[in-house]
């Protein structure tokens, strides 16, 4: 199975795209921050991302997620972020990347788990703020630099998705499958 990673920042239009290839055949994995944070929200704690233990319950599920999705019988999975994105985002929130984070980065990397070829998801010029997404639009650029730069860290090429219509951005991703 190939799996590869969709990412990008928060407010990109990966929901969207994952939707759609979802809706095409292909297997996805669903990403967790939004999950964590939801539930997290709904047990009364306003901003879960303020705790440290964030990071680490956010790569737990990512961990879970996968692991689940392994016995799937495609030949091509998409997941809607990765470890590396919790890395990103331990970086971006200015926690240390943990014992159990580096753990689970030295997992994927040892086992080839994803492909070297990420999906990066270009902004689309605006966020568009929610309960779980609490971002503005210069901290989105901002945390959209941290990615690259943690993606191309751990030597990914970045394939950049720009914004455009959904059946554009699908398109543009299915066209270098094809490749």
């Amino acid at each position: 199975m190939k799996r590869f990673v969709l990412t990008g920042a928060p407010g990109s239009g990966k929901t969207s795209i994952i939707r759609q290839l979802e809706l095409d055949g292909f297997s996805v994995v669903e990403e967790a921050a939004t999950d964590v944070i939801a539930l997290r929200q709904a047990q009364g704690i306003a901003e879960p991302w303020t705790h440290a233990s964030f990071v680490d319950t956010v790569a737990d599920l990512q961990k879970a997620r996968q692991l689940r999705a392994s016995f799937e019988q495609a030949a091509i999975q998409f997941h809607d972020r990765s470890a590396i994105c919790t890395a990103a985002l331990a970086i971006y929130l200015g926690y240390p990347v943990s014992d159990s984070l580096s753990r689970e980065l030295e997992r994927i990397e040892s086992e080839s788990i994803f492909q070297k070829r990420v999906f990066f998801m270009r902004n689309l010029g605006f966020i568009t703020q929610t309960e779980a997404r609490r971002i503005g639009f210069e901290e989105t650029l901002h945390f959209e630099r941290i990615h690259e730069e943690t993606y191309g860290n751990f030597g990914f090429e970045i394939i950049f998705v720009e914004p455009g219509t959904l059946s554009d951005r699908v398109a543009a991703i299915k066209a270098i499958l094809a490749l």
